[in-house]
């Protein structure tokens, strides 16, 4: 198990930028309309383990489906770094787009599919 780190990530404009704490070792690929048309790697942490150091004002909400997931973008660059819900066992969570983050190789990483479409 790796040890969990402190990485930053934004937006690529640069007006939304965040810490977020993770070990980066479950990772997700869902093919949701969503996920699959943004190529969107993830990670979920806690509330607490994120952030927001810049651009709340910057952030477009867009929501679908059953409407609980805040999928959040910056409404300069159109990209969308991380979104907010609330995991019904554990409590409010954030999605981390892992290709958001600064320094990571997404080539390097093995995430699990999620079959988020037939949700």
């Amino acid at each position: 198990m790796a040890e969990a780190k402190t990485w930053t990530g934004g937006c690529h404009c640069g007006l939304v930028r965040y810490e977020v704490e993770s070990d980066l070792e479950s990772l997700v690929s869902c093919n949701c309309s969503i996920c699959q048309k943004r190529g969107s790697i993830l990670t979920f942490v806690p509330q607490g383990k994120f952030r927001l150091l810049s651009g709340r004002e910057a952030l477009t909400d867009y929501k679908f489906n059953k409407h609980i997931i805040h999928h959040l973008f910056c409404s300069t660059c159109g990209v969308a770094s991380f979104a907010e819900g609330d995991n019904p066992k554990t409590g409010p969570m954030v999605a981390i787009n892992v290709r958001c983050l600064d320094g990571v190789d997404v080539t390097a990483m093995t995430p699990i599919h999620f079959d988020g479409r037939s949700l």
